[in-house]
């Protein structure tokens, strides 16, 4: 492929593709193209393969790889020699000294990967993947894209929306980012306000649930109480303070950790800290030596603010989501922090009546925290043709949904009529949660 698409005889980059042939080829469908989001998509679907293999009923499942991120062992995969630094890191250890340390290591990784890439570094964006999403279609043999795009694969999905709009025949895009959301601050008030909810749906999860180790108490008071006490024994000469808490707490607010937080905030609240301790440091981890974390500052780089600047919108973030969801700021920003301004492309979909619709089917996650619902329905709604579909789930649902076993599901039914058959829900479809 070439490096740029503006230039077509230039330099020239590879990506990685694998295809997972139709159960009966003589009655494929066809091509449908997948992209399961950040690190790569063939060699998650390699380990698990259940996420998308009932694909497999109608479709030949071509698996693609955005730039950078390639199957082990590729040329295509670059590799990064320094890692990126975790996060964690701005949410545990406040002041300005850290966020400086912080923002070296981040430029530092994002050095290596120039390095590392050499002249396809500037073609690491969207915009380019959209391209070798239509070259793709082409070597194909298909006239109009299939395509099914989960979290980054979503923001592919968007960007070939934009740039071929007449060469879609049906596009389901799930755990959509919208890095359309004016200003940096209401994206931060979002992704903060949904993880704030999500501690409420926790709760109520767990004083519904039988058996929930916190029994009928509040979860958000014993989440109280343990803040006031902070900080909490974890074990021999260990503590953790109210900042590691909430981190502990948030990164179990997914879903498919609601048991273990439940056990682990009990434990605390009898004295015992030290399951939360080990939550905190498996939050939200990072992929290491990989590209992905510059491709999506190179797609959407914000200003980044200045440490006293950020602190001002951190107190705005303390006022809507005082318990859990404020720190989700510092994960935010982290992404970005110290990296130069690269190559954008700006997501800015058709207006509805630039073209004839296209068939795109929207997922939606009431519970997703990574791509807070309200935010992707806007996204939807910038979709010409687009129909949202609401599911009481989180981040991936239908590919955890797969891993799970769960053939049966609304979700996965919705979804699977409409790949194969161009049915799209009534607007307003609401799929109940799958993965309790």
């Amino acid at each position: 492929m070439p490096v740029d698409w503006a230039r077509p005889r230039g330099e020239r980059t590879r990506i990685d593709v694998a295809r997972m042939l139709a159960r009966d080829p003589a009655r494929s469908l066809g091509a449908l193209v997948v992209n399961t989001g950040e690190g790569s998509t063939i060699q998650g679907v390699r380990a698990r393969p259940d996420t998308v293999n009932e694909l497999a009923r109608w479709f030949d499942v071509v698996l693609v790889e955005a730039r950078g991120i390639g199957d082990r062992g590729s040329p295509a995969m670059v590799r990064c020699s320094v890692p990126q630094p975790d996060p964690l890191r701005l949410q545990l250890i406040p002041g300005a000294a850290q966020w400086r340390s912080y923002a070296r290591d981040n430029a530092a990784y994002d050095r290596s990967c120039r390095i590392a890439a050499g002249p396809a570094y500037a073609g690491l964006t969207s915009w380019q993947v959209a391209h070798d999403l239509d070259a793709l279609r082409a070597a194909l043999g298909e006239p109009r894209l299939r395509y099914f795009g989960n979290s980054y694969g979503a923001v592919y999905g968007q960007a070939y929306l934009e740039l071929f709009p007449r060469r879609v025949e049906r596009m389901y895009l799930e755990g959509v980012p919208d890095h359309g959301e004016p200003g940096l601050g209401r994206r931060l008030i979002a992704h903060a306000r949904a993880i704030e909810r999500q501690l409420t749906s926790f709760r109520d999860w767990c004083r519904g649930r039988m058996g929930c180790p916190l029994g009928d108490g509040d979860a958000v008071a014993v989440l109280d109480d343990l803040l006031d006490r902070a900080p909490l024994p974890a074990g021999p000469g260990r503590t953790v303070d109210d900042r590691r808490i909430v981190a502990a707490v948030t990164a179990g607010l997914v879903p498919g950790r609601w048991g273990e937080l439940a056990h682990a905030m009990a434990a605390a609240a009898e004295g015992d800290a030290s399951a939360l301790a080990v939550m905190a440091v498996m939050a939200r981890p990072v992929a290491p030596g990989t590209v992905a974390r510059s491709m999506a500052c190179h797609d959407f780089m914000p200003a980044v603010p200045g440490y006293r600047r950020f602190l001002a919108m951190e107190s705005r973030l303390r006022e809507v989501a005082p318990r859990v969801g404020w720190m989700s700021g510092r994960h935010e920003i982290a992404r970005c922090l110290g990296l130069r301004q690269g190559p954008s492309w700006p997501p800015h979909l058709p207006r509805k009546d630039a073209r004839k619709k296209a068939a795109v089917l929207v997922g939606v996650g009431r519970l997703d925290t990574v791509a807070p619902p309200a935010s992707a329905a806007r996204v939807a709604g910038r979709v010409p043709g687009g129909v949202v579909l609401w599911h009481g789930d989180g981040h991936g649902a239908y590919l955890l949904q797969g891993l799970g076993k769960l053939r049966a599901t609304c979700l996965r039914a919705r979804v699977h009529d409409y790949l194969v058959n161009g049915a799209l829900p009534p607007r307003g479809t609401v799929c109940p949660a799958g993965m309790e």
